[in-house]
């Protein structure tokens, strides 16, 4: 949750928003915060019973990779292609594919998908935090960060947008005041007039990757025409 919005619900309805955690797997909350224990940007502790364990991943330092455990977690899968076995878990263990961090009381943050982050120079940036940055700057338009191939650092990552004009070095400087690094500034910004979207209205990365994909070959094959002639 964005802090402009607990900031609003405090002020003006004297309410405290808590956020906590769930998955389908789950059945489905795994952490909440709760009146008596809570902290701003976290999604609480886990829920009495459970544990969680976390898997490092290369290039984060300080979380990793969130599995769950307990009597609330699904048994296992039943798969399309081998229809009434159950396929169970390794070990109990969910996979929840969100990479987290957790203090030392237990609070844990979200950092992110998994399958959301770019490795760029060997290290892990997350995508959505890059939304977060470019929603604060221009937060009249919407955004899609996603990463394509790059030959020098391993990827790169692409900002669509329907902020026009939406200029890199405004976002750079702002990305500064952010607390960002210089390797979250998108290396392309691409100008949509809408951003794809579900039916469920979460943002259609497959069809925002496809845009970025589209924009990054034709400008290349623009530049290989350009150094020819």
């Amino acid at each position: 949750m964005r802090e402009q919005t607990r900031k609003l619900y405090r002020e003006r309805f004297g309410a405290v928003i808590l956020e906590g955690y769930g998955m389908t797997e789950a059945s489905p909350v795994a952490a909440v915060n709760s009146s008596s224990h809570s902290r701003d940007g976290s999604v609480g502790r886990l829920l009495p019973g459970m544990a969680l364990r976390l898997e490092p991943v290369d290039g984060i330092n300080d979380g990793g990779r969130l599995h769950v455990a307990g009597p609330n977690v699904m048994l296992g899968y039943m798969l399309a292609s081998d229809p009434g076995r159950l396929q169970p878990l390794e070990g109990d263990w969910h996979d929840s594919g969100d990479i987290v961090s957790i203090d030392e009381d237990g609070f844990i943050t979200i950092r992110g998908r998994a399958k959301r982050f770019a490795k760029i120079a060997g290290e892990m940036i997350s995508l959505g935090a890059i939304e977060m940055m470019a929603q604060n700057l221009w937060p009249e338009d919407y955004h899609a960060a996603v990463a394509v191939p790059d030959r020098r650092k391993g990827e790169r990552i692409v900002l669509v947008t329907t902020r026009m004009p939406a200029l890199r070095e405004e976002l750079r400087a702002y990305s500064r005041r952010f607390g960002a690094t210089d390797l979250m500034v998108p290396g392309e910004i691409v100008n949509v007039e809408k951003i794809p979207v579900l039916g469920s209205g979460k943002t259609d990365y497959v069809t925002a990757q496809k845009i970025a994909d589209d924009w990054i070959r034709s400008h290349s094959t623009s530049n290989r025409a350009a150094e020819d002639e």
